[in-house]
């Protein structure tokens, strides 16, 4: 497979010597990763001496026919194609000779010798052998088609019609190669005087802008520029030896024309060798502005094309992008061309990968469980005092190279579609989205720039790529130095909220993390409500070894658009001296955007991967406390998704949750949300609302046990006799309290949604009695021995109906409170390098990192507002307080009649934070619904506020969530505290 002969070639450059065949028949240590297998590594090591070429690929003698004659054919038709452009070129040099003699020439004889200079020898040189080529294959045809005739059998046909000998034509063609190197020489020349030419003269532009040629055997028209025809011959020159070296590795060993192409291919590899080096002597190439060309950055992508994937070594200049693969033909390595597309016009577009087919899952497992006991083999060959470099030490280092290439080129990931204004396009495969970024800023940046379109010297700029080049091997970990402490074991993030988007937009965080891939090394959360505050409050995982930084990416989508756009990006260099055992919260800036995050690193000896892969967990029909749980939430992420999207569009559809849905669409929204959650989320998008209802519906119907335990069914049953209301209410949710976290929550998030829905019951026709009918024999159902099924139903709409009636009812946790720890400028020495838009910044988060997002608290207070009780004022506001341990308090202005018995949502907050045991606090945020100013709590409320507390951060909230930081030092100077008292 050319793949990992090209991937073990950059290896070599790198002093690195991959894994051969016979190494890996010493060990049983790579064996059944591909049971029918034998070539996913490489066997053709790459050399710095002067080598002859390496053996044909090992496919059996009749398939190395057929693709012989593949690339023979297409051969032919390319060298039917480039006479034509040949052709084209040559037309105006008669009349360009007629003119120079004439009063007012084009271009004088001298200039007419240096443009078309040795061009009409190539087009003699390429037609001879054209004619050669054509006429053997036809003639070769015929006589095979009489063999098969007389010997009546298939295979002699085949054999003699595909064992034709060419390699005496191809040797003729290289031993006149020399042609090529004078029109090279001469082309800057010739380019210089076309270029001046087009400026100076129009007759010459006119002519030089529209020259056209006819192919195929309907003779459509081509246009052409006499800049693009001049520079064909470089082009083919480079794609000879591309030629051979197919044509050559798909001949049998036994053929006649193996040592005649093997000799062709040297000698055409030599010539060309000789070019670069000339090439290279030569003076930089400068651009059209005057400006000299500079490489901008490097890197190793993999080259998407119809045979598979191919490790590439990419280059950005300011005008073009090259794609170039390194090969060994001389005494020194070096490049050869592959593609290249101008910057100007370029467009992009970049995507995710779908998932891998279920024989590809099969192998990246058993190529990461593999690793990992090549990984333990190596510890333990270094531990039994054997040296670094022993031999086995070294062999097991080149099969985990070679592990680590193959998941490089094979994982799923992230592709960039290139798109030229000409009409050609590529696509590329990043590791990393972090990477993709990066690429895709750096490429854009240089495409607004450039006005360059005159075609390159693409000679001069391969072949000093070799010395340009700033990046000098893959991004493999077993590679990198060990100089520093790596992790190893589980790191913990939970991504709480994020701040900055400017309008309503879902988004999500992509997290990725460094080190080997015995494990999947990328995550990312859930897909957020349309808002300018997302919240996920998810939690995610790593399972890693050598681990030293963390990547987030950030993604939104618009409401009018459904394409993932990247607005930001952040690395952070993890320290297990400040994430050891315990939380550590922090807010990250990626551009714009803040992202709050905790992060938490345990250290622990690794479980081997598996080596299957692993399915998807269902949903549906499984137990809420076990999908809580893979989910790492208190409320499962297909009620939170589900929930968000009729809050966003359904709230004022009539009779939601009553009308059903299509019940085609919901068991696709079901199955769907079984085997992959981000389709899932797109459906939900697209689907009819209904559907979206009748979805969450089915989820809480199908639970194996409902969402309020059946044996809490005789006690809320009972609780619905007690006479006095009040009493009533208490004992209720008393029994809510007494419910599994899982169950508490997610029905205190339920509850709190149908409120919102009765709230447009106007519009909707859905008061909370419908709801609680509609819901109640879904979340409550009767122990086994059941009950007489008219009071069964009675019971369930109304236990529901009392607790979506309740006045006092707690706000939902979507996740558990964590123990975290402040980060303050002592004890803080994680760095974060923040790249925007308009550059890289590097910060070091010295400055005061608070317990929970501010975005977070902006959010609360926001939506405590909505929850003002105001009918004399019409002035609301909301509250937000945020405790020591990490919990948020809200509250709301609750006015009375008698106007001073009013009390401001800043006091509401703080009564229920202390009723809940609360006495610590460290920020507040509040908001009113002025959009033109800042307004902070009254002088009362600022008193209350300092009974629990100096050191107050206050956050002056508008509607629109942009927020002032102050301090409550600064609203109430020379206040009096309890502190006072004590004095006295």
């Amino acid at each position: 497979m050319e793949l990992f002969k090209e991937a073990e070639d950059y290896l070599r450059t790198c002093d690195i010597t991959p894994v051969t065949e016979d190494d890996m028949g010493e060990s049983d240590l790579l064996q059944d990763v591909f049971s029918e297998e034998t070539d996913w590594v490489s066997h053709s090591p790459l050399q710095t001496e002067p080598r002859e070429p390496s053996t044909p690929i090992s496919d059996s003698p009749d398939e190395l026919l057929q693709k012989r004659m593949v690339v023979l054919k297409g051969l032919l038709t390319s060298e039917e194609i480039y006479l034509t452009e040949l052709e084209t070129l040559l037309m105006p040099m008669k009349a360009l000779k007629a003119s120079a003699g004439t009063s007012q020439p084009v271009l004088s004889t001298e200039q007419v010798q240096t443009v078309f200079y040795q061009v009409p020898e190539l087009r003699d040189l390429h037609k001879d052998f054209y004619t050669s080529l054509k006429t053997r294959l036809n003639n070769d045809t015929g006589s095979d088609q009489g063999q098969r005739t007389e010997n009546g059998g298939e295979m002699q046909f085949f054999q003699g019609h595909l064992r034709l000998p060419v390699g005496d034509l191809f040797l003729k063609f290289v031993n006149q190669l020399g042609v090529y190197r004078g029109f090279i020489d001469n082309y800057e020349n010739a380019l210089r005087i076309v270029q001046k030419g087009m400026q100076s003269d129009q007759r010459f532009r006119t002519l030089a802008e529209s020259m056209m040629s006819s192919k195929g055997s309907d003779n459509v028209k081509t246009k052409y520029t006499f800049e693009a025809l001049l520079y064909k011959p470089l082009d083919r020159v480079m794609k000879t030896t591309l030629v051979l070296h197919e044509l050559w590795n798909h001949t049998p060993p036994d053929h006649q024309d193996s040592v005649s192409l093997q000799e062709a291919l040297r000698l055409s590899s030599s010539f060309l060798s000789g070019v670069n080096e000339r090439s290279q002597c030569k003076r930089a190439v400068m651009l059209s502005k005057g400006e000299r060309r500079q490489l901008m950055r490097d890197g190793f992508v993999v080259d998407v094309c119809e045979s598979g994937y191919s490790l590439r070594h990419l280059f950005l200049y300011t005008d073009l992008l090259l794609c170039v693969k390194l090969i060994s033909a001389g005494r020194q390595a070096h490049y050869r061309f592959c593609w290249y597309l101008p910057l100007v016009g370029l467009k992009l577009h970049w995507a995710s990968e779908h998932q891998p087919s279920s024989e590809c899952q099969i192998k990246i497992s058993k190529t990461r469980a593999k690793m990992y006991q090549l990984k333990q083999a190596l510890q333990q060959n270094m531990k039994g005092g054997r040296g670094s470099f022993s031999w086995a030490v070294e062999r097991l280092k080149r099969k985990l190279e070679d592990c680590e290439l193959w998941l490089l080129t094979n994982t799923p990931s992230f592709t960039l579609d290139l798109h030229s204004s000409s009409g050609k396009s590529h696509t590329i495969r990043l590791y990393s989205l972090y990477e993709l970024d990066k690429w895709k800023e750096a490429i854009e940046i240089q495409s607004g720039k450039s006005i360059e379109t005159v075609p390159p010297d693409l000679l001069s700029v391969t072949s000093s790529c070799i010395k340009l080049r700033m990046t000098q091997q893959p991004p493999l970990h077993c590679v990198q130095p060990n100089g520093s402490a790596h992790m190893c074991g589980s790191i913990y993030v939970m991504v709480h909220s994020a701040f900055g988007l400017k309008h309503p937009s879902s988004a999500y965080v992509c997290l990725e993390v460094d080190g080997f891939e015995f494990y999947d090394r990328r995550k990312q959360t859930c897909l957020s409500a349309f808002t300018v505050t997302p919240v996920w409050d998810e939690e995610l995982v790593f399972q890693v070894d050598g681990a030293q930084q963390l990547f987030l990416v950030f993604v939104s989508q618009s409401e009018s658009d459904s394409e993932d756009n990247i607005l930001g990006r952040a690395v952070l260099q993890l320290s297990s001296d400040n994430m050891l055992k315990k939380w550590k919260k922090l807010t990250c800036s990626l551009a714009e955007i803040e992202v709050t995050l905790s992060i938490k690193y345990l250290p622990h000896p690794l479980e081997p991967p598996s080596s299957t892969p692993l399915i998807p967990e269902p949903v549906f029909c499984v137990q809420i406390g076990q999908v809580a749980k893979q989910e790492g939430v208190l409320v499962p992420h297909i009620v939170r998704s589900c929930v968000e999207e009729v809050d966003r569009r359904g709230l004022n559809e009539e009779g939601i949750y009553r009308v059903s849905g299509v019940s085609r669409e919901i068991q696709d929204l079901k199955q769907a949300f079984n085997t992959n959650y981000r389709e899932a989320v797109s459906k939900l998008r697209s689907v009819d609302i209904n559907a979206v209802s009748g979805t969450l519906k089915l989820y809480f119907r199908e639970l194996p046990l409902p969402l309020i335990p059946s044996d809490h069914f005789q006690a809320l049953s009972a609780a619905l006799d007690i006479a006095d209301p009040c009493v009533k209410a208490n004992h209720l949710l008393a029994l809510l309290q007494a419910l599994p976290d899982v169950n508490r929550n997610t029905f205190l998030f339920l509850l709190h949604h149908l409120r919102r829905v009765a709230e447009r019951q106007e519009t909707n026709k859905m008061p909370l009695s419908n709801l609680a009918t509609v819901f109640g024999p879904s979340l409550l159902r009767p122990p086994v021995d059941r009950v007489d099924i008219s009071q069964e139903v009675e019971v369930q709409v109304q236990v529901i109906n009392h607790y979506l009636q309740c006045q006092n009812l707690p706000e939902a946790l979507l996740t558990k409170p964590l123990d975290i720890d402040e980060l303050t400028t002592t004890d803080t020495a994680l760095y974060i390098d923040i790249t925007s838009s308009k550059g890289l910044i590097s910060a070091n988060l010295t400055r005061r990192l608070f317990v929970m997002a501010v975005a977070e608290l902006v959010a609360k207070c926001l939506q405590a507002r909505e929850m003002a009780y105001c009918p004399y004022s019409n002035f609301p506001v909301g509250a937000a307080i945020l405790t020591t341990g990490g919990a948020i308090i809200t509250g709301c202005n609750v006015e009375n009649a008698s106007y001073g018995l009013t009390v401001c949502a800043e006091r509401t907050a703080i009564q229920r934070a202390v009723a809940e045991g609360y006495r610590r606090f460290t920020a507040i945020a509040v908001t009113c619904d002025i959009n033109d100013s800042f307004v902070g709590p009254c002088g009362a409320c600022r008193q209350v506020l300092m009974e629990f507390g100096t050191e107050w951060d206050v956050y002056l909230t508008k509607p629109d969530g942009s927020y002032k930081k102050t301090s409550l030092r600064e609203l109430l100077p020379l206040a009096f505290t309890p502190a006072h008292l004590e004095k006295n």
